[in-house]
Parts: C-alpha cells; sequence; structure tokens
C-alpha cells in the first residue's frame, strides 16, 4: 500500500456541474475510481463506481429516475451506496458500497473524499468573485500527468513565465525583481511587484481590452495564495505607471484573479482547474472568451514542462532538488500539506486503535 500523499479529510473541485448531465460520470479523485450522477432531485450524488455484484464499474451503465443502472446485470443502485433492487433478485443483504459527500457552489462540483462523518461543507472556500455580477470569469480542465505538488510549485514560484511563457505573460523583469514569501494565518503568499516596466503582449490586450493604452509603461504585480488542500488564487494585473500600482482606480488598471484548483486523481496524474476571474467588461462575453483561450494556450505550455519534469524525477528518485529563494512559496506549501497528512494519519490510527479495543 502506498504511503498517503494528499490530504483526503478536505474539499476538492471534483467538476464542473456541465460535465454531468444525465449519464453516469466517471472520475478518479484522490486515488478513489468515482461515478457520480444526478439523483430524483437532481442533485449530484457520487459513489464508488464498482458494482458489488460482479464489480462492473456502475458507470458503464445508465440512469434512470435518479437511480444509477449498472449495465452488466441490471442492479439499481441508489444516491446512498444501497442496492435498490436487481432483477429477480433479492437485494437485501447486498453489501453497500461507499458514498461521497458532493456539494455544487460556486459553479464548481466538490467532493470530500475522506471521512465523512467530518465532511463540513462551511469548509469550502468562499470565493467572493463567483455569482457576482460585477465580475466575469472563464475557465477551462486539464488533464496532466504529474503530481499535484508540482503544479503548485509552479504556481507559487511564477519566475518560470520569463522562460515557458516568453511569447505571451513572460518578461526579463520578473526574474530581475524579489520575491516575498510570507504566511498569512493559514494561506501561503507569494508576491512580486514590478514597477516602471512595458507590458508583455497578454497583458497589453487586457489594458485594450480596458480601453487602457498599451505602449506606455506600467506597474506590474503577482500575489500568489496558497490555501489547503491545492487552491491557489493569484491576483495579477497591470497598472499605468505612476497611478498607484496594485491600488490604482479601475480607471487606470487591468486586474484579475488567475483561478487554480488542482485536484489529484493519482498519485502522478491530475485534475487541474483553471480560470480567470475579472471586474472589468464582466458582461463581455466576446471579451471572456478571448481570455479563456489565451490563458489556455499559456497553461498548455505547463504541461509539457511539468509532464517530462514528473518523469524525470521517477527515472532519478535518488536525486536531491535545491531549494532556492524562489522556491519559498511551494517549500511553505509542500509542508503544510505534510503536516495536515500526518495529522490526518494520526487519528485514522487512533481511530482504528480504539475500534479494536472495543471489538475485544
Amino acid at each position: 500500500m502506498h504511503p498517503q500523499s494528499y490530504p483526503l479529510n478536505t474539499w476538492y473541485v471534483a467538476a464542473t456541474p456541465d460535465e454531468i448531465s444525465d449519464k453516469p460520470f466517471a472520475r478518479q479523485i484522490c486515488s478513489i475510481k468515482l461515478v457520480f450522477f444526478r439523483n430524483p432531485q437532481q442533485k449530484i450524488v457520487a459513489v464508488e463506481d464498482f458494482c458489488p455484484h460482479r464489480g462492473a464499474p456502475l458507470s458503464l451503465g445508465f440512469v434512470e429516475n435518479g437511480q444509477l443502472v449498472c449495465g452488466y446485470h441490471g442492479l439499481r443502485m441508489g444516491d446512498d451506496g444501497k442496492t435498490q433492487s436487481m432483477p429477480n433478485q433479492r437485494v437485501a443483504h447486498f453489501p453497500c458500497i461507499k458514498h461521497f459527500a458532493v456539494i455544487e457552489r460556486h459553479g464548481f462540483v466538490w467532493i470530500w473524499p475522506g471521512d465523512q462523518t467530518l465532511a463540513d461543507d462551511s469548509l469550502i472556500p468562499e470565493l467572493h468573485w463567483a455569482n457576482n455580477p460585477d465580475w466575469g470569469y472563464g475557465g477551462g480542465l486539464y488533464h496532466i500527468k504529474c503530481d499535484y505538488r508540482l503544479m503548485i510549485d509552479n504556481l507559487m514560484d511564477l519566475t518560470h513565465e520569463t522562460y515557458v511563457h516568453a511569447s505571451s505573460i513572460g518578461q526579463k523583469e520578473i526574474d530581475e525583481s524579489p520575491v516575498s514569501t510570507k504566511m498569512e494565518g493559514q494561506t501561503v503568499v507569494t508576491s512580486r511587484f514590478m514597477d516602471n516596466v512595458m507590458a508583455p503582449p497578454f497583458w497589453q490586450a487586457a489594458l485594450r481590452a480596458n480601453d487602457l493604452a498599451d505602449d506606455v509603461a506600467v506597474d506590474r504585480w503577482q500575489i500568489c495564495r496558497f490555501s489547503l488542500p491545492s487552491h491557489i488564487m493569484i491576483e495579477v494585473g497591470v497598472a499605468h505607471a505612476g497611478k498607484g500600482g496594485y491600488d490604482a482606480p479601475k480607471s487606470h488598471k487591468a486586474s484579475s484573479i488567475v483561478v487554480d484548483f488542482i485536484t489529484p486523481e493519482t498519485e502522478h496524474s491530475i485534475w487541474y482547474f483553471w480560470g480567470m476571474a475579472r471586474d472589468f467588461k464582466p458582461e463581455d462575453q466576446a471579451l471572456t472568451q478571448t481570455i479563456q483561450q489565451g490563458q489556455g494556450a499559456i497553461f498548455a505550455e505547463d504541461l509539457e514542462v511539468l509532464e517530462r519534469q514528473q518523469r524525470n524525477l521517477l527515472d532519478y528518485p535518488d536525486r536531491a532538488l535545491l531549494k532556492l529563494d524562489i522556491d519559498a512559496g511551494g517549500v511553505q506549501a509542500r509542508r503544510m500539506i505534510e503536516r495536515v497528512i500526518k495529522q490526518e494519519q494520526a487519528a485514522s490510527a487512533s481511530t482504528n486503535a480504539g475500534e479494536k479495543q472495543c471489538s475485544k
């Protein structure tokens, strides 16, 4: 059995609501094979993708009257993991399968893969830009074959933009500017401010979209915030130089929040839900689509780097990696993750010991 490599008693983004329609939807999260479907009340639910009869994936079946019908022998599964019926069979003593807490909120489907008695929907992060008419949002999903912590490293150290994204958001001033790392409560924050620089192509386009000149010097900022288990929000933007930078009035800047929800699929693969929330021209759907396409192309450039990095790390498991100043945000995030995993393991061991004592 592999050691636990990700927190389980927490909320991950599992899907977007549009992915789950009138058919079973299979997705593996934290090495758990799941099937999502809509119950009779059209609420999204999730159970193990395992038929208790012969072990076939329930996702190969279909949904009828809010029940999941196995495509092998017609077993009907309810949203509570209990078999409801099966043709010509008595099912009262059929074993249950696991069902999982699922919440649809902020335009995402959230799942709690760990101890279901601890699931608390008040722990789902509050996204102030979601469902707010003053903000526009567009995003997408990538499947990437890498450890989720490599993606966290990538997003908490944006120095790589100069090299990986040279034609869009990269510029030499990024790696020439100092980066600051600090803790704000349970959040790791890395920040970099670049004053009196020229905007790179992506931000030139953003300035034009906000009816601002794109050929003058700007003050640029990047503020990355990591929170458990693997969520990163990055405040990014440019303002005409001398107008206040990050604190400049909206009439002088173009700014947004890069949204990153990183959900482990397995130890070496992830579901990466990405997007950008902006507080200018939120009603402009064409602009949303243009930004979405541009951002999607930028993140696609990371994909090859991360997947080849993962293969290298697997090929050279004994190599030690350097930890530089620019890596501090990722290092702090990893320490938080490690602490939580150890706490979960200790609590699980204590619970198992208690159960053994009670059974004597």
